[in-house]
């Protein structure tokens, strides 16, 4: 009877989660904000019961900071771990990619090539992001590792679209382009070598730039 009741419970907590986190990651929740338990739960017709469960799923993600006697809040993301998550996916990305190089078929290196034509096509930063998450994703994933994948991945849930933006910003388009094109020469060329070295340049370049975009303005989902 009690696994029946917290089998409910969490069929009965997934959709609020899913929207949830959703919302946070779409900016509609901005960092701080109060979510409020009876508020989300006459919303979604349940009791608190299974929204007291899907704020422990996002606390565990790190969405949601949850403050006994206070309630639960969107999580802010200092500029310190922005900083962070950059330097982490660097050191995941590079071993993906020296895995990926040798991996690679005609399919994912024409992949690569057409992403780096619709970039260049692209006309605006939200178009931009896009492109530039792609490119890393069509990069990475012949590496043949799921596991090494879904790290990347929850790197790119935990930074959002929202600071990928920023991101973008901070970096603009001529100088990512340009490193995008020499990367892919060095994977069309099979140089597992100098696309891994490239790759770590341009991550690191990034990061520079980032950290030198958040000093002068920072956005509103980073705090210092």
């Amino acid at each position: 009877m009690i696994e029946n009741a917290q089998s409910e419970t969490q069929r009965a907590a997934t959709p609020i989660y899913q929207a949830l986190r959703a919302s946070i990651l779409s900016s509609e929740y901005a960092a701080g904000s109060a979510l409020r338990q009876s508020e989300i739960a006459k919303q979604f017709g349940v009791s608190k019961v299974p929204v007291r469960e899907a704020l422990q799923r996002l606390e565990a993600e790190g969405f949601v900071l949850l403050r006994p006697n206070k309630g639960a809040f969107v999580r802010g993301v200092s500029a310190k771990e922005v900083l962070d998550l950059i330097d982490i996916r660097a050191a995941l990305e590079c071993q993906a990619i020296s895995k990926a190089v040798p991996n690679m078929i005609a399919a994912d290196l024409q992949a690569l090539q057409d992403n780096l034509k619709a970039y260049s096509q692209a006309p605006d930063i939200p178009s931009w992001s896009r492109l530039n998450q792609e490119f890393h994703q069509l990069l990475c994933e012949p590496c043949g590792n799921p596991s090494l994948l879904f790290m990347l991945e929850d790197i790119q849930v935990k930074i959002g679209p929202v600071l990928r933006l920023v991101v973008t910003e901070a970096n603009g388009m001529e100088r990512p382009k340009k490193d995008h094109e020499l990367i892919v020469d060095a994977c069309l060329n099979g140089n597992v070598e100098q696309a891994t070295r490239l790759a770590r340049q341009h991550i690191q370049e990034t990061r520079k730039e980032v950290a030198a975009f958040m000093r002068r303005r920072p956005p509103q989902h980073v705090t210092n």
